[in-house]
């Protein structure tokens, strides 16, 4: 059986907040929390590529009231696409590694609490189960062929499709 699309996206937000707190802890050396960045460069490529090229263009669709949020989280993600690409070229090294990365924490953990806390209940009252199962569908599909990596040709159309949109 499919899964709902919100089960599924805040499955993914779980994995990247262990990520977080892990890459915060006074303890994690240096080589680990480039370790741990590295991770979350590709969660989060994988994650915002999903969102953007499903999740967000269904919801506009179908729940075309939601059209300010969605338009807000295209740009939160612009702001994570950027952040990943830059830290992407960096090592733990780089004078600026731990301060882009601390930056890149914050923001994305605004747009999940952003999302679980007022979006998805949103999107949850506007469509059925049914269609959240159908959207579940159409992300998992999505997350197999998703870039993994900012480099990558459709990450990267992503991230130009923001800046030009």
């Amino acid at each position: 059986m499919s899964q709902d699309a919100i089960v599924m996206l805040k499955q993914d937000h779980k994995e990247v907040r262990a990520l977080f707190r892990e890459f915060q802890k006074a303890s994690t050396t240096k080589a680990r929390k480039g370790k741990i960045v590295q991770k979350i460069i590709e969660l989060l490529t994988v994650h915002t590529y999903i969102e953007n090229e499903v999740m967000y263009p269904r919801v506009r669709a179908l729940l075309p009231e939601l059209e300010d949020d969605v338009l807000e989280s295209y740009e939160e993600h612009h702001v994570a696409d950027v952040l990943v690409m830059e830290l992407d070229t960096m090592t733990p090294a780089d004078e600026r590694f731990e301060a882009k990365a601390t930056v890149l924490i914050e923001s994305v953990t605004h747009h999940i609490e952003e999302e679980e806390q007022d979006w998805f209940p949103k999107v949850r009252e506007g469509l059925s189960r049914t269609q959240l199962r159908e959207i579940g569908e159409e992300l998992a599909a999505a997350k197999e062929k998703a870039p993994r990596r900012p480099e990558q040709p459709s990450a990267l159309k992503k991230t130009v499709d923001a800046v030009l949109s």
